[in-house]
């Protein structure tokens, strides 16, 4: 596998197999794109929750989704974890897999921007969901429309045979907003 320089994600969007709706070009940089936090985040109503069960869905009254407005900051807490998103909605070609960092800058706030699941499979279309936590002992305000991330490509040795959007078991695919789990889904 190769990751593609800003050229060749350059001319993957122009030629359109590579689409980041929303995408300012000047955050395209040496071999990643810089993508911004959304609006929307996820939280849990941690005074109803007694614990979560992989096995089962979680309850919608288990979540309260936030919408902030663009000049209205996020206020992360210490210890806390929310879920947000991209403000650029994604499709990802078959044959590329992208990876998600967060940006060095937040990490040294004490703020990680992606826990786990850093891959995004072939095929995958939609606004990525980031896992958001708090490490620090201070509060950190997030700003809507802050480069919060970025995403690098990485070339396939060929097409995936099903990519994630073909696949009957992808329980995120098109997702317009933060999702909670689905590893209730999993068999």
């Amino acid at each position: 596998m190769a990751v593609l320089s800003d050229r060749d994600i350059k001319k993957r969007i122009t030629e359109g197999s590579l689409k980041i709706e929303g995408l300012d070009f000047n955050s395209i940089s040496l071999a990643s794109v810089d993508l911004k936090l959304g609006n929307k985040f996820k939280i849990f109503k941690t005074t109803q929750v007694t614990h979560i069960d992989i096995r089962e869905s979680v309850p919608a009254d288990m979540m309260e989704t936030i919408e902030k407005k663009d000049h209205e900051p996020f206020i992360l807490h210490p210890g806390e974890f929310v879920l947000g998103s991209t403000k650029e909605y994604v499709k990802i070609p078959d044959d590329l897999v992208g990876r998600l960092d967060g940006r060095s800058s937040l990490g040294r706030l004490g703020v990680v921007i992606h826990s786990t699941a850093g891959s995004v499979d072939p095929g995958f279309e939609g606004y990525l969901t980031l896992e958001i936590a708090n490490i620090s002992k201070v509060p950190v305000s997030l700003w809507p429309g802050t480069r919060v991330c970025r995403l690098t490509f990485d070339t396939m040795t060929s097409p995936s045979e099903i990519p994630y959007n073909k696949r009957k078991e992808s329980k995120y695919n098109k997702q317009m907003e933060p999702l909670a789990s689905k590893i209730f889904l999993d068999k």
